[in-house]
């Protein structure tokens, strides 16, 4: 993998220089504000975020010591109805064990509107505030806007309250609309060493001073008194210890609206962003005390986590079970695939992402239900108790974004992988259609971390390299009034046989084949099968006949068709100009068609579309494009391979210029006339 492709979009410089922060004055709503009926720089945008101002503060308490205070305040405009999403606002935060629970508070949560010229407000009442739980771990605090309606400027701020300093959230500058202010403040004291990363294509301006800070530390002494049955005096003291702590401030303004481009990972990973990672802690007259220093520690601390590796060992549970199915399976292959349809048959996914266990291994596989964790965890047990060097393997879902240096927090799944002397083989049970070595799209993200029992660990590459085939046979007949009557097959393998199957579970036979017809330009299909649905080591194909009358256009004695019909790509993914973020299609993939075309009695070829053939530099594809005629028989082969999952910007001029070649090719028509 050339991590350039991304790290090279990634920036870990700081811009010092002098900067004014806005003032913002919270429930102070300007008539202007409530006026404007457009972004003046993006009319498109159906909301933007007028002011956005965070504060981070680590400060001292008395009863606690040091303890992380995050402020938030969030001004945000609405222009159209399309922006009402934004009234739906909520915070994450952390409920697991008392000393690292966090507290999450919204308050001054208001609606603004302007009703006759007056600027009328709406407060938030309280059942419109209300938690969520996400799991044993983690809850979230939602509110509803009141009253929200096109021209709506909305206000809200929340703080959290954390026990744990490592735990500075992140800061994203930029998100999906625009953002006319940001700012955000950190106030660290000199005990405490953050990594500081930014990312993103736009950065904040910096600044940071040093402020003198105390912390006053009281205390009280109780003694007696003139001796036995003398009295009992309290004298309070209070000891003040001085600190520098730094204050950095990073404002940015006028930041664009984040645009969707096609096939892109996940746009958090590109977005103008602040994370920050607690690296080192120098208590006075204390040993320094490092923290995440690389991705080996960071996994060793996690695979000593009680609900991560103690579960690897427990295997009583699932014994004698194994004792049968393997009783006559020799071969590592063999074991393997026992192993992986058991734990896929017999415990379901329940949705919950994580690595570390919620009820456990073992409640999991007797209520056959767990969450990634469980489910891929007991998979590794069970093949290291067949006798396999298996071991787990931490991931940062798509979802979760690539994280930029070594945390804890960087990862949210695990999956198994199995070492064998050609390299690992990957497992992931939560998928009842993956197979080894096809993860779900969700785990496909990079690189993963793969941790061994004696604390060591390996960067572990989750792109596949291997192209996944879809391959078309098609054989069709036109009739001299343009109506073409064929029959298709269609095989789909490793990563797109996963696809379709998904697309073939999740609907009925008859609404499959009602969105099939419609999606191929209104054809009508008949004696349709399928094989290998659940054969998962096999292809999956699916054969049908179909008749179409508008497949083709027949225009006095001419006939006009793509030869390709319904399967020739229409529409270019890649047209704009310049391309931000690298392309990820998930992974390599192969196309091939295989046409045989009957012209219709009383016609002639008149055009037949040239042969053309286009190869990528570096191999990243290439495209064939072959057509022959046989008195009434027109045969045509064509292929489509890119051979990587993801190619960097630097690429993509290349890669544009590729398909809109390709797609012209496909869209050229036989024109047939009558003799």
């Amino acid at each position: 993998m050339k991590s350039i492709k991304f790290f090279s979009l990634l920036c870990v410089c700081v811009i010092f220089s002098k900067t004014t922060a806005q003032e913002f004055k919270p429930g102070k709503v300007s008539v202007a504000e409530l006026e404007q009926k457009i972004h003046p720089k993006d009319s498109s945008a159906a909301a933007a975020i007028l002011y956005k101002i965070g504060k981070a503060n680590i400060e001292y308490n008395q009863g606690e010591g040091f303890v992380l205070v995050t402020q938030v305040d969030t001004r945000i405009k609405i222009y159209k109805k399309e922006g009402y999403d934004w009234a739906n606002q909520s915070v994450g935060y952390y409920i697991g064990n008392n000393d690292s629970r966090e507290k999450v508070d919204f308050s001054d949560v208001c609606t603004f509107n302007l009703v006759n010229g007056k600027i009328e407000k709406t407060k938030l009442k309280s059942d419109g505030i209300f938690n969520e739980e996400v799991n044993k771990y983690r809850s979230r605090k939602k509110i509803t806007m009141p009253n929200v309606k096109e021209g709506s400027v909305l206000e809200f701020s929340y703080t959290v309250r954390s026990p744990n300093i490592g735990m500075i959230r992140d800061w994203a500058f930029q998100t999906s609309i625009p953002v006319n202010y940001s700012e955000y403040v950190t106030y660290i004291p000199e005990y405490y060493v953050f990594n500081i990363r930014q990312k993103g294509y736009v950065f904040p301006k910096v600044t940071a001073e040093k402020n003198n800070k105390s912390i006053f530390i009281n205390s009280k002494e109780r003694y007696s008194v003139g001796g036995f049955g003398g009295t009992t005096k309290t004298e309070f003291s209070q000891d003040k210890i001085d600190y520098l702590e730094t204050e950095t401030t990073y404002i940015a303004e006028h930041l664009p609206a984040m645009k969707e481009e096609s096939f892109v990972n996940n746009i958090n990973n590109y977005t103008s962003s602040l994370e920050q990672e607690l690296s080192m802690i120098k208590y006075p007259n204390s040993p320094v005390k490092t923290l995440s220093t690389d991705w080996n520690s960071v996994a060793k601390t996690i695979y000593e986590y009680d609900d991560f590796g103690p579960e690897l060992n427990k295997t009583g549970y699932f014994e004698d079970d194994l004792k049968v199915l393997l009783a006559k399976i020799t071969t590592p292959e063999g074991k393997i695939a026992v192993i992986f349809n058991h734990v896929k048959s017999n415990v379901k996914w329940n949705k919950y992402y994580s690595y570390w266990c919620d009820k456990g291994v073992r409640k999991a596989y007797q209520e056959k239900s767990g969450n990634v964790a469980e489910i891929n965890l007991m998979l590794t047990a069970m093949l290291r108790y067949a006798g396999l060097t298996a071991n787990p393997v931490l991931v940062s879902t798509r979802d979760n974004g690539i994280s930029l240096f070594p945390n804890r927090t960087a990862y949210n799944y695990v999956i198994a992988a199995v070492e064998t002397e050609t390299g690992n083989i990957l497992l992931d049970a939560t998928d009842r259609f993956s197979v080894p070595n096809v993860l779900p799209m969700r785990a496909l993200n990079w690189q993963g971390r793969l941790i061994r029992k004696d604390g060591s660990s390996d960067e572990v590459e989750l792109m596949p390299k291997k192209a996944s085939g879809d391959i078309v046979f098609m054989s069709y007949s036109i009739d001299t009034d343009g109506k073409i009557t064929g029959k298709a097959k269609r095989q789909c393998f490793d990563y797109n046989a996963m696809i379709i199957r998904g697309n073939m579970s999740e609907q009925k036979e008859e609404a499959y084949l009602e969105k099939l017809e419609n999606d191929n330009n209104k054809i009508e299909i008949s004696e349709y099968s399928r094989t290998n649905e659940k054969e998962l080591i096999l292809p999956v194909s699916e054969t049908y006949s179909f008749t179409g009358s508008n497949l083709c256009e027949r225009i006095g004695d001419k006939i006009y068709v793509s030869p390709m019909l319904f399967f020739t790509n229409r529409k270019n993914p890649f047209n704009q100009e310049t391309r931000e973020y690298p392309v990820d299609f998930g992974f390599p993939f192969m196309d091939k068609y295989s046409i045989t075309i009957k012209i219709p009695d009383g016609y002639t070829v008149e055009t037949l579309p040239t042969p053309a053939a286009m190869n990528m530099e570096d191999g990243l594809g290439s495209f064939k494009f072959n057509i022959m005629a046989n008195e009434n028989m027109l045969q045509m082969s064509i292929s489509h391979q890119i051979n990587e999952a993801i190619v960097s910007t630097q690429q993509y001029e290349m890669l544009k210029d590729y398909y809109k070649a390709m797609l012209a090719k496909e869209s050229e028509k036989i024109v047939l006339k009558r003799i």
